[in-house]
């Protein structure tokens, strides 16, 4: 898919593809960056306390990005889902 298919996906559609195809070829890459960018994507959707809490706590970053696909925090990190999944169009 091109960035323009990817963009018109659900933000929990590309969560998952992007994760999936992340953990299905070891990409700790990815998961890493998603759980740096996680703190900054609830601020912008309105969860700044959420963002104190999960900078503390590295489990909850990692439960965190296993559920970052839904709502406000879905949306906000839809421009990560897309970008991932454009560079590995087979995801």
């Amino acid at each position: 898919m091109d960035v323009e298919e990817l963009e018109t996906l659900p933000a929990s559609e590309l969560h998952d593809r992007a994760v999936r195809y992340a953990v299905r070829h070891g990409d700790f890459g990815f998961l890493w960056e998603l759980l740096k960018v996680i703190p900054a994507a609830e601020a912008a959707s309105g969860h700044s306390n959420e963002s104190a809490n999960d900078l503390s706590r590295v489990s909850a970053l990692l439960s965190d990005a296993m559920a970052a696909g839904e709502g406000e925090l879905g949306e906000a990190l839809k421009p990560v889902y897309v970008d991932y999944l454009a560079k590995h169009p087979d995801a």
